[in-house]
C-alpha cells in the first residue's frame, strides 16, 4: 500500500508542503477510496495518505465532495454490491464481494442507500408485471409504464422499439405487458391525462408514482415534485432545501437519472446562471415545458 500513497508529508509540516493545495489532496484521496472499495480504510489511515490529521481530513473531504470518505466509499461499495447483485450472485455473496463485512451493514442501511429492499433491487423486476402504452403528445412520443403500485417510467423518444427497450434495461426481468383499456383502465386514464396536460394545458394529472432509485436519489426526486409549476429552482438550491448544500454535484446526476418525465419535473432545475442545463430528454422539450409553464402560470 506504501507505494499508492500520495507523496505528502505528515500535517506538522504542512507549511512546508503548501505547494500541494488541499483541494487537489482530496481529489488524489478520492481517487485512492475509488481505487480499494472493498477495503477497511479508517480515517487514520486516509490523514496518513493525504497528510492531514484525521478530523481535517473528515472536515475537507466532506467540504469538497459533500459527503465523508466513509459515505464516499459505501456508495462505491454499494454500486459493486448492486452489479454483483445483476450477475446472479446471491445477496450473502454480493455483500461481502462488496467489502460490507457483515449482512446488516446493508440491510440496515436498505431504506437509506437502496430505496428498496436489497434482494428486490437485484431481481430487476422479476415477478412484476409492468404494464406500458405509447402515445404522441406535443412533445414527441411518450411511453409510460405502470406497476401495480403507480407509474414507474414515463420516457420520451423517437420510435417505440426503442423506448420498450429502455424499459426493458430498466427492468430486465419484469414481466412487460402493452396496455389494452380493458385490462389496465388506469394506465390508459394517466397517459390521456398527461397528453391533454402537454397540449391542452390542462392541471397536471395527480397519479401514483412508484418512485424507485437510491435512497439520495428518492429525497431528490421528492423534493422535486414540491416544486411548483411556474416555479424554478437551480442545482444549488435544490441541494441547500434538501439540507446538502455541498451535493449540488449529485442532485444534478439524481435529475438526470430522473426516469419519470414531467411527473416528477426535474425540466424545472436550471443552472445557477440561470441557463437550462441538462436534460436526458432534450434542451427543446425541456425549454418548450418551461414555457408553457410559464405562461398557464
Amino acid at each position: 500500500m506504501a507505494s499508492s500513497r500520495i507523496p505528502m508529508r505528515d500535517e506538522r509540516d504542512s507549511k512546508a508542503d503548501s505547494s500541494i493545495p488541499v483541494a487537489d489532496r482530496m481529489v488524489a484521496l478520492a481517487g485512492y477510496i475509488e481505487s480499494r472499495p472493498d477495503e477497511s480504510l479508517s480515517l487514520a489511515d486516509l490523514g496518513a495518505v493525504a497528510g492531514l490529521s484525521p478530523s481535517r481530513v473528515q472536515r475537507v473531504f466532506k467540504e469538497a465532495f459533500g459527503v465523508s470518505p466513509k459515505a464516499y466509499q459505501d456508495a462505491l461499495r454499494l454500486n459493486l454490491y448492486k452489479q454483483a447483485l445483476k450477475r446472479g450472485q446471491t445477496v450473502t455473496e454480493a455483500i461481502y464481494d462488496a467489502g460490507f463485512g457483515s449482512v446488516s451493514r446493508v440491510y440496515g442501511k436498505a431504506d437509506r442507500q437502496v430505496g428498496m429492499p436489497p434482494s428486490r433491487y437485484g431481481k430487476g423486476g422479476e415477478g412484476e408485471t409492468i404494464t406500458y402504452a405509447c402515445r404522441q403528445t406535443s412533445l414527441g412520443l411518450l411511453m409510460m409504464a405502470a406497476t401495480d403500485q403507480g407509474v414507474c417510467f414515463a420516457q420520451f423518444g423517437d420510435d417505440e422499439v426503442a423506448l420498450r427497450e429502455q424499459l426493458k434495461q430498466e427492468f430486465p426481468k419484469a414481466r412487460l405487458s402493452p396496455s389494452e383499456a380493458k385490462m389496465s383502465p388506469e394506465l390508459d386514464a394517466w397517459i390521456v391525462a398527461l397528453d391533454d396536460h402537454l397540449s391542452q394545458n390542462t392541471p397536471r394529472p395527480e397519479v401514483p408514482l412508484d418512485i424507485r432509485g437510491t435512497a439520495f436519489q428518492t429525497r431528490v426526486w421528492k423534493l422535486l415534485l414540491s416544486v411548483r409549476e411556474g416555479e424554478v429552482v437551480s442545482y444549488t438550491e435544490l441541494a441547500r432545501r434538501l439540507g446538502e448544500p455541498k451535493a449540488v454535484r449529485a442532485v444534478a446526476s439524481a435529475c438526470g437519472r430522473n426516469r419519470i418525465a414531467v411527473l416528477i419535473p426535474c425540466h424545472r432545475v436550471l443552472r445557477s446562471d440561470g441557463s437550462l442545463g441538462g436534460y436526458r430528454w432534450g434542451l427543446d422539450r425541456k425549454r418548450k415545458l418551461l414555457e408553457r409553464e410559464c405562461q398557464g402560470s
